[in-house]
């Protein structure tokens, strides 16, 4: 489940603590923007050692190592490497090369094969090479919407539905179905409006996002809880199934709508995810 995946300063040692306690499925331990430049060091040795402490129970813990150019990004990646999270997260992924460039240092590094590569996709460039990058390694596992950075890139506003980040959000969604990856939205950036941040979230949803990064623990309840499958889409896959099992043929009804095999499929992953969240 990767419904909810908060950024953590890493530069806090109290934040990396408090990380331990919240309900986020997932934890992104960040060396890039949330550290000023004149304590990435001492952070990158502070974020290692949570990350290889074993003490944040189910959540997958991740590492978001600096990007490619910067004086620290090498050093990131070997460090992480060594201790071996679940996942290494990296910023402004552009090409299949620079992937490659990843596993590589992954594999010098020494990292364990559970550690795979979530390649941030944030730039004009990343969205019309989406397929290409999300199909460039086994490893990668998750492509990241960097919605901040791509704004940025497209001179674009921020606005309620983000028309101008859509045409970017499909591709990156279409090209991780293709290449079998998970997918994770962009985060919201007012933490205080909880009612557009939960709009946006169903619109994730809607649109087939995996589930959204956060920037603040506040988000974490209202993402689960979208992201989650509710007890209607329970019960009604639920029937979906008996449904199709007991007619043993092809097309069956439930509640007036045709059900095929694809309805079937969906409702098994519905019914998959709410046995994981139940458990």
């Amino acid at each position: 489940m990767r419904r909810s995946v908060l950024y953590m300063p890493g530069a806090n040692e109290r934040a990396l603590e408090k990380a331990k306690t919240l309900p986020a499925d997932a934890v992104i331990l960040d060396l890039e923007d949330a550290v000023h430049p004149d304590v990435k060091v001492e952070a990158r040795k502070r974020v290692c050692e949570a990350a290889a402490s074993g003490e944040y129970g189910k959540r997958e813990i991740t590492i978001r190592v600096n990007g490619f150019g910067t004086q620290w990004h090498a050093d990131d990646l070997r460090a992480a490497a060594e201790a071996g999270p679940d996942a290494v997260v990296v910023p402004k992924v552009n090409s299949v090369a620079e992937v490659h460039a990843i596993e590589r240092a992954l594999e010098s590094g020494g990292a364990p094969d559970k550690t795979t590569i979530w390649a941030m996709v944030e730039t004009p460039i990343a969205m019309l090479h989406a397929h290409d990058i999300a199909s460039a390694s086994d490893r990668l596992s998750v492509l990241v919407m960097g919605t901040n950075d791509l704004a940025k890139e497209l001179r674009a506003d921020h606005v309620s539905g983000r028309a101008p980040l859509l045409t970017g959000l499909s591709l990156c969604l279409l090209a991780a179905r293709a290449a079998g990856k998970e997918i994770l939205d962009g985060v919201y950036n007012d933490v205080k409006d909880l009612a557009g941040f939960e709009a946006e979230c169903l619109q994730g949803k809607q649109f087939g996002f995996d589930g959204k990064t956060l920037i603040h623990p506040g988000q974490i309840e209202p993402c689960n809880r979208i992201f989650s499958p509710t007890e209607e889409e329970i019960d009604y896959s639920r029937r979906v199934i008996e449904a199709f099992e007991a007619a043993r043929r092809g097309v069956v009804t439930v509640d007036g709508r045709m059900i095929e095999n694809m309805h079937v499929d969906n409702a098994r992953r519905i019914l998959a995810i709410a046995d994981q969240l139940s458990s």
